[in-house]
């Protein structure tokens, strides 16, 4: 009987966490973000809402009280980096949010059981919700000739990889946040509680030339400051503009007097999204 036993057990060989099979994860991962965006019609909808109201009529009705001092520019020409930024900001961190909603149900820890890498779930994780975030700004992007911005090839090249390392930045750091979370209520609060400031303080929505002092510092300290300030620059190198409004409506960001030009402003956010990267895998790696 015991040979006959014997000969009746099954081996099961677990599969190794090889590059192969963790590329295959992380294609997974971000292959489910994007359908569950685009299933969630109202989900799009919203996110592009807030930001079209801000642009069209924040911006018409701050340009009314503003159009003596930068005559021949339109305020929502200015106004039109950031609101594509706060689009790929509050995306991204929808995205990352969606961590805790897996928690809730128990998807999350089916994730965490496969025999994959748990860096590899994070990465694909960030990617998936910075490339939703970047296809929703790409939408706002459509309305730039609205506002008076020209749908140039290279500003539009620009404005993607620029949008797109934003994105990945916000997702890592929402992703790193997330893996504590136990419900949605106590991520979106801290979430709120710490992007909102950000996001104002980024001159997303007011110029960054003659600031009080104690306001310069704290945009200088803003990491968003440089992901919405290459923006800007950006646009504005494609305008045709007076120096006196470029110096007041674009004056870019400065420490102690020097500007700080924007490839060094495009690898501190490229920076800073990596170190999130690696924080929110060291999370993974110690949730149960």
């Amino acid at each position: 009987m015991a040979p006959e036993m014997a000969s009746d057990v099954v081996s099961v060989r677990v599969p190794l966490h090889g590059t192969g099979h963790n590329l295959r994860a992380i294609k997974v991962v971000l292959h489910r973000e994007m359908l569950r965006f685009l299933n969630d019609r109202p989900r799009m909808i919203s996110m592009l809402l807030q930001p079209v109201l801000w642009l069209f009529v924040m911006g018409t009705g701050l340009g009314s009280l503003v159009s003596g001092a930068i005559q021949g520019v339109d305020f929502r020409t200015f106004m039109f980096p950031g609101m594509i930024s706060m689009t790929v900001i509050m995306t991204a961190m929808f995205s990352a949010g969606s961590i805790v909603w897996d928690r809730e149900f128990g998807f999350l820890r089916e994730m965490l059981v496969a025999p994959v890498g748990r860096g590899a779930i994070v990465i694909g994780k960030c990617l998936g919700g910075a490339l939703v975030a970047t296809v929703q700004g790409v939408i706002i992007l459509a309305l730039a000739g609205l506002v008076s911005v020209p749908y140039d090839p290279l500003l539009m090249l620009t404005l993607l990889v620029e949008m797109f390392l934003a994105a990945f930045t916000t997702t890592a750091f929402g992703v790193t946040i997330a893996a504590r979370m136990k419900n949605m209520q106590s991520f979106f609060g801290i979430m709120q509680m710490v992007i909102m400031p950000m996001v104002f303080l980024s001159g997303a929505m007011f110029p960054l030339a003659n600031l009080p002092s104690w306001l310069q510092t704290l945009t200088a300290l803003n990491p968003l400051t440089y992901a919405v300030d290459p923006l800007r620059q950006a646009v504005f190198s494609h305008l045709d503009v007076s120096p006196q409004v470029n110096a007041v409506l674009n004056p870019g960001v400065s420490w102690f007097g020097w500007q700080v030009p924007v490839p060094l402003e495009v690898g501190m956010v490229a920076g800073i999204g990596l170190v999130l990267l690696v924080a929110g895998i060291a999370q993974f790696r110690r949730t149960d």
